[in-house]
């Protein structure tokens, strides 16, 4: 099945608990930092339903059709398949989103690799995954992830402080487990059910056990209450603020005040040992979709500056070209990466097909760690103007209207107008506080750095490096622990 635009609203007016600056929004859909958010996800839905969207948005399998998104990969046009879905969709929302569902879904795959783990405590578990798996595919709900807890004091074990810092299992009932705490999770308060999972991930003991739980929490449940960040959307004008109105994707503390999770939607409970599996497999799939999307960043830069340039003629300087091809070189990486990941692809234990694993980290990386300078290159190339334009209101006021036309109309081709919204855009784009907010969220949303790296580590083979090396030195067998040379 394939929801409709106004199935996924309908969904949202659920009597779900949400507080935005001090306030309880009544209606989600509607709300003005909520709107602009969901009417992207709705349209994203209605795209399925539309001739000219279908064949590339959705897939027909058992005489039903499904989204493109949850499809389980299983050879390599299942990826190919997902990124031209994706750049249908960025395309005809003329923008970038993050958090819409395709890049969470995958961290559920990963569990579905691990089902032996999950067996190990309860059989139910390993079917659980199962059906939650068939369940995203048949309804296509809206999922996201749940993931980062509050923490509080880290130089504490959670049981040596305030216990909700991070979440945990209060009780069990004949129903399901209640848990408490809180999680982070952008677009939760518009979202359908969130996939719990521990923050923890180098268990030292059993005593921990109660916080190593992961299911799925429907959004809308008892308890799940969920309060926003500040909103940029209607703060300016979207004439002046042209991204921040449209794609500001707003974060949430979710928090659980003793919420049911039915033990069909559990998929462990008290076992580290599957805490610890899914904690260092967790991005195995859902790295993909969230590099390719850092693709479309890097195009926006290049755009923006590049019609900034082409508008001044600065674009036949030499300095000028070099400084495009530092951005051109940067998003061909990211696409390198995504290409090469796919085309070495490998099979999971679960019997999918998964990103080559170090390519897709390696790519990652690259692409996260780069960014803020991919962004000061595109400042530089934007220049000066896109912090001292004046805004909209300016440009059209009798008084300073005609002054601004002068001054910012260079010829017959581009005249204040257009240079007023290239570089409304730009600002948006590189200098304004969603432009920081995502630098930060691109930073972190996925792990801080030093997790990245981690993954890089833990998913390459050093024998091949270490072997040409042993050979090229000459060195004995004794360096291996094999005694004689």
């Amino acid at each position: 099945m394939i929801r409709t635009g106004e199935q996924y609203r309908d969904g949202l007016r659920d009597g779900r608990e949400i507080w935005i600056d001090g306030e309880r929004v009544k209606d989600p859909t509607t709300h003005p930092a909520l709107k602009p958010i969901v009417d992207i996800r709705a349209r994203m839905y209605d795209m399925q339903h539309e001739d000219t969207h279908a064949p590339v948005l959705t897939y027909v399998e058992d005489n039903s059709r499904h989204s493109i998104f949850n499809r389980l990969p299983r050879e390599q046009k299942d990826w190919q398949d997902k990124r031209d879905a994706c750049d249908t969709v960025m395309n005809e929302i003329r923008g970038v989103v993050t958090r819409v569902g395709d890049e969470t879904v995958g961290e559920m795959w990963s569990l579905f690799d691990g089902r032996d783990v999950l067996n190990e405590i309860d059989p139910r578990f390993g079917d659980n995954i199962a059906n939650h798996i068939q369940a995203v595919i048949q309804n296509d709900p809206f999922h996201v992830s749940a993931n980062t807890d509050p923490k509080g004091d880290r130089s504490k074990a959670p049981q040596d402080q305030d216990p909700d810092m991070m979440v945990h299992v209060v009780r069990e009932t004949d129903a399901g487990i209640i848990v408490r705490g809180a999680k982070y999770e952008t677009a939760s308060g518009y979202a359908d059910q969130a996939f719990l999972k521990p923050t923890v991930g180098a268990w030292t003991n059993e005593q921990l056990s109660d916080y190593a739980v992961g299911g799925i929490v429907k959004m809308g449940a008892k308890g799940v209450k969920h309060i926003a960040r500040s909103g940029f959307a209607g703060r300016t004008s979207a004439a002046d603020y042209p991204l921040a109105n449209k794609f500001d994707e707003v974060d949430f503390l979710m928090v659980l005040d003793d919420v049911l999770i039915p033990w069909e939607d559990v998929f462990f409970y008290r076992h580290t040992k599957a805490a610890q599996y899914i904690r260092g497999t967790l991005h195995r799939y859902s790295a993909f979709p969230y590099v390719l999307r850092i693709l479309y960043v890097a195009d926006m830069m290049i755009g923006a500056a590049m019609w900034n340039a082409k508008q001044t003629g600065l674009d036949k300087m030499q300095a000028v070209r070099e400084k495009l091809a530092d951005l051109v070189c940067y998003r061909e990486g990211i696409n390198a990466h995504l290409t090469a990941a796919v085309a070495a692809a490998q099979k999971s234990p679960g019997d999918l097909l998964m990103p080559n694993q170090p390519m897709l980290y390696a790519g990652r990386v690259f692409a996260c760690s780069n960014l803020p300078q991919m962004m000061h290159i595109a400042r530089e190339l934007c220049g000066g103007q896109i912090c001292v334009t004046p805004n909209e209101a300016a440009f059209k006021a009798q008084g300073s209207g005609s002054w601004l036309e002068k001054f910012y109309t260079l010829n017959d081709n581009w005249h204040a107008e257009d240079r007023r919204k290239l570089l409304a855009f730009a600002r948006d784009l590189l200098n304004s506080d969603y432009a920081g907010h995502r630098l930060t969220f691109i930073q972190f949303a996925q792990a801080p750095h030093f997790n990245h790296l981690a993954a890089v580590y833990n998913s390459f083979d050093f024998s091949g490096p270490l072997d040409f090396v042993k050979r090229a030195a000459d060195l004995s067998d004794r360096v291996n622990g094999g005694g004689k040379k």
